[in-house]
C-alpha cells in the first residue's frame, strides 16, 4: 500500500485519486497496473480493460473458496468477494481447507479481509504523504514490489509436485 501510494503520487495520480483506488478497487496488482499506465497516457477504456483481464484469477480464487462459503447468505459473500485479495486468499485457504469442522472458519476470513482492507487504505496513506519526497529514479523501481509479494507468497504453498510443477 505505501509503495503504491507514492507510486501514483510519482505517476501524476491525485491523492483523491490514490485513495479512491485502494478503497473501491482494492486490488494491489490491478492498482499498480493502471497507476502506470496511466503515467504513461494510456486509454482509459484499455486501462480498465486491462485490470479486468488482470483481476481474472478471482474467478479461480472463487471457484476454489465457493465450497467452504456455500453456506452462506448473501450478506456475507458480497463484502467477502470485495475483500478478496491475493493475500487473503493465500491465509484463508489454508484455515477452510483444515480438517476440523468449525462452521465459523467465515469470521476468520472476515476479520482476514477488514485487516488487510484497513491495512492497504493507511498504507496507501503513508505512501501518498511520502510520495513527494521519493526521487523519481526510485519512484521508477518501486514496481518489484509486487513480484516479491507474489514469490512471498507462493513459497509456502510450494508443499506438493503439483504445485511446484505448476509454479516452475
Amino acid at each position: 500500500g505505501t509503495i503504491f501510494g507514492a507510486l501514483a503520487i510519482t505517476s501524476g495520480i491525485s491523492p483523491a485519486g490514490a485513495m479512491g483506488l485502494s478503497a473501491l478497487v482494492y486490488a494491489g496488482s490491478a492498482q499498480f497496473l493502471a497507476t502506470t499506465l496511466v503515467a504513461q497516457g494510456t486509454a482509459p477504456l484499455l486501462i480498465v480493460l486491462t485490470t479486468f483481464v488482470v483481476n481474472l484469477r478471482h474467478a479461480l480464487y472463487s471457484t476454489t473458496l465457493a465450497p467452504h462459503m456455500k453456506h452462506l447468505p448473501q450478506r456475507w459473500l458480497l463484502p467477502l468477494g470485495f475483500w478478496l485479495t491475493d493475500e487473503t486468499f493465500v491465509v484463508v485457504i489454508q484455515r477452510y481447507q483444515q480438517a476440523d469442522a468449525s462452521p465459523y472458519k467465515h469470521w476468520f476470513h472476515l476479520g482476514s479481509s477488514v485487516i488487510m482492507y484497513v491495512s492497504w487504505s493507511l498504507s496507501t496513506l503513508v505512501g501518498i504523504a511520502a510520495g513527494s519526497a521519493i526521487p523519481d529514479s526510485i519512484a521508477n523501481s518501486l514496481g518489484f514490489a509486487m513480484t516479491v509479494t507474489f514469490i512471498g507468497m507462493v513459497v509456502p504453498m510450494m508443499t506438493t509436485r503439483p504445485v511446484i510443477v505448476s509454479v516452475v
